[in-house]
């Protein structure tokens, strides 16, 4: 993948927030309560209103500097605020632009630059490196070393770092890259036919989850096809101000799967489907790209979406478990869907279900933000984990496997040892059932 050179170089391909996007804010303040850093720190400054004042000042001149830019990084990109602004603000592009200026234009620490350099350019995009990585964690794990380590309470003297490695993903083996290329045939009538995207860290850290979809699919009359040539969706890239990276993905996604003839590109990550669903956006300036991402994105569905949008498949035994739903950022406020989880829970025999307070606030996962904001992260995940514990349910569901890591931690520290399940995982249960 083509690699950015000098700051100059960068920064003539980064425009920052649109002017457009900027006057749309008439600074009402609706947002403030919808923002998880803002109801945690009460801060101006550390709200979608100050940061979009703060976007405006560096857009007619303004400096970028250390303060400005720590006040970018500590927002989320939840887009809470998107649902509660009346006014349509674009907030998620806009804080998405003000940290692709950010990294055009600041130099960061050669330490910071050689950690993102192999973790954004050599290993997300990269099948082969994902499958080193994962087998050294598979060791660690696998052997007791991790165990051993977590008994000592040598964790407890690296302070974030210690906390960080709490949150650190099980390895799953088999890998599901071994499923990467192959064509699943519906069960029963064929009524759908569907390419499903696997991800990257979750063909290593979620197998089981991909397993469990491609089966539901199945049970649903999809052929499931899970196409040889995809890649990282370019989510955490975006996110963190990588656009050129994201869009060179974008691409080979978008060749992967556009010609297939499918119904429907399926994702069971919200925060992937987000962006995957942007690709119009992301792409827009590209002249040979534009066209076949607008086409791609109006394929791609979150599998809540697709399977509440068919006739689903009744036969399902019993779940006498007592569910609450932590709503996905990315699903609920970048994608809009909120409905759609609950109406797969509900119909769900035997499972009972307890909306939670708060259920649409952010749990403090936001991709890798709990790995670099981990003090805010561990904060937000404590009073999440105090509506969870309100509803007193056994499995909190949810639509996102970086939201599942987040709540499995808080599980352990903060709340009663709750199961954490995507709301397809349960779903599979069922249906395996009356298998």
């Amino acid at each position: 993948m083509a690699e950015s050179n000098t700051v100059e170089e960068r920064a003539e391909r980064s425009t920052g927030p649109a002017q457009a996007d900027l006057d749309k804010c008439v600074h009402c303040g609706l947002c403030l309560n919808a923002c998880p850093t803002y109801r945690e720190l009460g801060v101006e400054m550390d709200s979608p209103r100050g940061r979009i004042q703060q976007m405006i000042q560096v857009s007619n001149g303004g400096p970028i500097d250390a303060d400005y830019i720590q006040h970018m990084e500590l927002c989320l990109a939840c887009r809470g605020c998107e649902t509660a602004c009346p006014s349509g603000v674009p907030y998620g592009r806009m804080i998405e632009a003000a940290r692709a200026e950010i990294e055009a234009q600041r130099e960061r620490p050669w330490t910071t630059r050689l950690a993102r350099r192999f973790i954004f350019n050599r290993l997300l995009p990269s099948r082969v490196m994902l499958e080193i990585a994962g087998a050294g964690l598979y060791l660690y794990q696998a052997c007791g070393l991790q165990k051993v380590v977590r008994a000592t309470g040598v964790l407890g003297l690296l302070g974030k770092f210690g906390r960080i490695e709490a949150l650190a993903p099980t390895v799953e083996v088999p890998f599901f890259f071994s499923q990467i290329g192959k064509t699943f045939p519906a069960e029963g009538e064929r009524l759908h036919r569907v390419a499903f995207l696997a991800g990257c860290i979750a063909n290593l850290t979620f197998c089981r989850l991909n397993e469990a979809t491609v089966r539901v699919l199945q049970k649903n009359g999809c052929e499931v096809v899970i196409p040889g040539e995809q890649n990282c969706c370019g989510a955490l890239h975006v996110h963190s101000g990588l656009k050129e990276e994201a869009r060179a993905l974008a691409r080979n996604n978008i060749d992967a799967v556009l010609d297939g003839e499918f119904d429907a590109v399926i994702t069971n990550a919200a925060g992937c489907g987000s962006t995957l669903k942007e690709y119009h956006e992301l792409l827009a300036d590209d002249p040979e790209y534009r066209e076949k991402a607008e086409q791609f994105s109006l394929k791609m569905k979150d599998i809540n979406e697709f399977l509440a949008s068919i006739e689903l498949n009744p036969n399902m035994g019993r779940l006498e478990y007592t569910v609450t739903y932590q709503d996905s950022c990315h699903l609920l406020h970048g994608q809009k869907i909120k409905a759609a989880p609950r109406k797969l829970l509900h119909a769900i025999p035997g499972l009972t279900f307890r909306e939670m307070p708060n259920a649409d606030v952010c749990c403090g996962s936001a991709g890798i933000y709990n790995i670099v904001q981990n003090d805010m992260a561990m904060q937000i995940l404590e009073h999440k984990m105090t509506s969870v514990n309100v509803t007193k349910a056994h499995v909190v569901a949810t639509a996102n496997p970086g939201c599942m890591l987040q709540l499995e931690a808080g599980a352990r520290l903060y709340g009663t040892g709750q199961r954490v399940a995507h709301v397809v995982q349960l779903l599979d249960e069922a249906y395996q059932l009356k298998a």
